[in-house]
């Protein structure tokens, strides 16, 4: 089975049932299912092939998910880009994706145009309209490599058969957030991604009841597969909201029962601090999902008292479709942990001979399952050093306790070493988000002559009034002395990434720049 598939059974089984709703219009399984068979077609006819390659310049909206389905039934590979990268990030993607044909959002057309130079292998553009005429294309001197997708939907034939799918063959490429050095391409069979999305799906149960809100951006991972591919293989509706905003999250939560919330911290942070919030405006919320990066202890305890709902996080990566961990349903839910391996997928912690250590011992999370990816685009060396023996080596350091429950102590690579002794961001930031007068806060180290690195921290505050001397006091009272931050930087906001994860590199550019 794969996720094109599925979704076809799903339509005709529940051909009227709503498989979304945006911008409060609903369109049916049926519908979705006919615009997919469409969009593959006209695909087919502009020459895409099986195994061929097509990046999606979407955000959330029915483009996207008519596209992801239409490129897969058509037996093509689906590279989703942030669109608002910059021109050298799409442009880097795009190239070392070896990408045939764009979908993109028209107001990207100016960029576009001024990338198509450099853009080697890129034969076509199917253009999404999101204003009257913005068809129009004779302005643009790409104009004869266009499409537009409305009129692809509207124009291919609903017959269309596409190419038989190998489980192996690779259906997503998801590049990296290249952190250290070039994003790097994942490559994600069917198996992979249908896999995933159906334990995780069952292991959350989610159902034909469930109405997800659909916030976290698409393109991510954790989006596209616990919030877009597990609810409609599942029967589910999505509520597709195109921009995070607190007001309107409670709205559609009001407006359609919604039964799943899933978001990363910063949403919750936002939600948590919106003044106009009721204690009763999540009380048709049956549950919260988190993930993208570690929530604050003191911020999920503070969300779950005030709203009444519970909160569980989990864990996963790009190379593994992406969840690997989540806080189970039917036990203990535990603060701080990223819960227990889900359905059909091993995690352990190794030491650096990759020697499982003892329970509560820290080393480095690795991962084996269905959902692993095959490796990294064009990169053998490098999807050589983290696929070893059949398991995924993540670069996160964590722990397991006794009952099987994982906590991430941080990443491998953000380890502080101070005077030789080990310090974890986040065992620093748990601290001071646990001051009621801070909002967000990042830990990094940077270089020191006498200690080799010292902690540094950089915080968002709620009240002008707090001061550097009072909130080291206060990490005085809960941290041992060499954890204590030797410098305390207030700003007005941390910078993100589309998802709304903290970056810490750009915190320590930021230091260096200084």
């Amino acid at each position: 089975m794969n996720l094109s598939e599925q979704l076809h059974q799903m339509a005709l089984k529940k051909a009227d049932k709503p498989a979304y709703y945006f911008l409060d219009q609903s369109t049916s399984y049926g519908e979705l299912d006919k615009a997919v068979t469409k969009f593959a077609d006209e695909l087919h006819r502009l020459g895409v092939s099986k195994g061929d390659n097509i990046a999606l310049l979407l955000g959330n909206s029915p483009h996207f998910i008519i596209s992801l389905y239409g490129a897969m039934r058509a037996g093509a590979t689906v590279i989703p880009v942030n669109p608002i990268y910059t021109p050298d990030e799409i442009g880097y993607i795009l190239n070392n994706g070896d990408v045939k044909v764009v979908v993109a959002l028209d107001k990207l057309l100016p960029l576009l145009e001024k990338m198509n130079p450099i853009l080697s292998s890129v034969e076509q553009y199917v253009i999404c309209e999101t204003q009257p005429h913005s068809g129009d294309s004779s302005e643009f001197n790409i104009c004869n490599k266009m499409k537009s997708f409305t009129k692809m939907v509207e124009s291919g034939d609903e017959g269309f058969k596409g190419p038989e799918l190998d489980p192996e063959d690779t259906a997503i490429i998801l590049y990296t957030s290249g952190t250290t050095g070039k994003p790097k391409g994942a490559m994600l069979t069917h198996t992979n991604i249908y896999s995933n999305a159906h334990d995780i799906g069952e292991y959350l149960n989610i159902t034909e009841s469930d109405r997800v809100i659909t916030t976290l951006p698409m393109f991510h991972v954790f989006s596209l597969t616990v919030v877009v591919n597990a609810p409609l293989i599942s029967g589910g509706t999505l509520l597709i909201v195109p921009q995070f905003s607190p007001k309107e999250i409670f709205r559609q939560i009001k407006k359609y029962d919604a039964t799943v919330f899933a978001g990363v911290p910063t949403m919750y942070n936002f939600l948590f601090q919106y003044p106009d919030a009721k204690e009763d405006a999540l009380k048709s919320l049956r549950i919260c999902i988190s993930g993208g990066s570690a929530m604050p202890v003191s911020l999920l305890e503070s969300f779950e008292r005030k709203f009444n709902v519970r909160v569980s996080e989990g864990y996963g990566l790009s190379e593994a479709s992406p969840v690997t961990c989540f806080n189970p349903l039917d036990r203990p839910r535990k603060a701080g942990s990223i819960g227990t391996s889900i359905l059909r997928v091993e995690n352990k912690v190794v030491n650096e001979l990759g020697e499982e250590v003892p329970i509560n011992g820290v080393g480095e999370l690795i991962v084996r399952g269905p959902n692993v990816m095959k490796g990294y685009y064009k990169m053998p060396e490098e999807s050589a050093a983290v696929l070893k023996n059949g398991w995924l080596y993540t670069g996160d350091l964590a722990r397991m306790d006794d009952e099987g429950y994982f906590f991430i102590v941080d990443r491998k690579k953000e380890l502080i070493i101070v005077g030789g002794y080990n310090v974890y961001p986040r065992e620093v930031e748990e601290v001071l988000y646990a001051h009621p007068e801070v909002v967000e806060a990042a830990a990094i180290g940077v270089p020191d002559p006498n200690q080799g690195e010292v902690v540094k921290c950089f915080v968002v505050k709620k009240n002008n009034a707090l001061t550097e001397e009072e909130l080291l006091a206060h990490c005085m009272e809960h941290l041992a002395k060499y954890k204590v931050p030797a410098k305390i930087e207030f700003l007005d906001e941390l910078p993100k990434n589309a998802t709304g994860k903290i970056l810490r590199r750009s915190l320590k550019n930021h230091v260096l720049q200084n």
